[in-house]
């Protein structure tokens, strides 16, 4: 049994691209935010330029920056505190703003997203519903981003499993429902946060891979399965139906947004350890209970468009 559990991958990635100095570093996690954010400026561009875009080309780079700031990350940690870390919230409220610390929630994002669009919708009296459909068909290229950054940072990793592919993640041993195989536990110094870091002390104490590999469990990488069907499939199919289909009525793609999204979500949440000390919510992760309100979301932005959305005008 022993062997087998040294043949599964043992993350050893930092979450450090670049470091300079004792103060300064580049991490991946800041870089995917930037990527994602370019893809889907890259796919606004290119729907634009098709005609099949509420926002022209020229003014796609100042939608997205300001869809980042006050859509994406303000969303994203506010969603988080409320919805995965009320205590602390109510504890010490202005650790909102300590983004550095990490603490993103994909919901907060995209209902930040949401209500950002409706915002600029009304300020330049366009279809709010027009800006979803364009805008989905590239955002979820920045879950893809994200997703990866959370394998890289050995984060949100899956359940235990033997499947040939698991990954071993020392990240494991600061999750607050670590459970230890053998009888045997590890008392890790404070401040340890990350894999490196994690197997440095083991080697540096006498242990080793060895003697890590031999305390922790396989797991689904589940981050990677995320990435792909949240992010890279969820992307590819609406905008293959934006492209084949370019005068749906506003409101059908972002429909499918939120009702895909949330049913991949649900199912890939069946393989991912639950938050570190998240109770159940009527037998499902928080994951899944926060994504029902999504389908909700989603079939009710799909009524509005088949009973009256506007079809997009005939592109030139």
């Amino acid at each position: 049994m022993e062997l087998s559990l040294f043949a599964y991958y043992l993350h050893d990635i930092s979450p450090q691209l670049l470091r300079l100095g004792d103060r300064f570093a580049i991490h991946w996690y800041g870089l995917a935010y930037v990527l994602g954010f370019y893809l889907t400026y890259l796919v606004m561009v290119r729907l634009a330029r098709r005609g099949l875009s509420e926002i022209p080309e020229a003014k796609v780079a100042d939608f997205i920056t300001l869809v980042a700031v006050f859509g994406v990350v303000l969303g994203g940690r506010v969603g988080y505190m409320l919805l995965y870390d009320w205590e602390s919230f109510v504890q010490a409220p202005w650790r909102l703003l300590m983004i550095h610390q990490g603490g993103m929630a994909s919901h907060g994002g995209i209902a930040g997203v949401a209500l950002f669009c409706l915002w600029y919708a009304r300020r330049h009296r366009i279809s709010w519903t027009g800006i979803g459909d364009t805008l989905v068909c590239g955002a979820p290229l920045g879950v893809f981003c994200g997703r990866l950054a959370n394998f890289i940072n050995g984060e949100l990793f899956g359940r235990v499993t033997t499947v040939p592919w698991a990954v071993q993640f020392p990240t494991e041993l600061l999750h607050e429902d670590f459970i230890h195989q053998g009888g045997k536990w590890v008392s890790l110094p404070a401040g340890l946060q990350h894999s490196p870091e994690i197997i440095t002390w083991f080697e540096q104490h006498g242990g080793g891979r060895a003697e890590l590999a031999s305390i922790l469990h396989p797991r689904h990488p589940s981050q990677l399965y995320e990435a792909l069907g949240e992010g890279l499939l969820l992307s590819a199919v609406l905008l293959a139906i934006r492209v084949r289909w370019p005068r749906l009525p506003h409101g059908l793609l972002t429909g499918l947004f939120f009702l895909l999204y949330a049913i991949v979500r649900i199912a890939l949440e069946c393989v991912r350890q639950p938050d570190s000390g998240a109770d159940a919510i009527l037998g499902m992760t928080r994951g899944q209970f926060f994504s029902l309100f999504m389908i909700v979301t989603g079939l009710a932005f799909l009524l509005h468009a088949v009973l009256r959305g506007k079809k997009p005008p005939q592109a030139s």
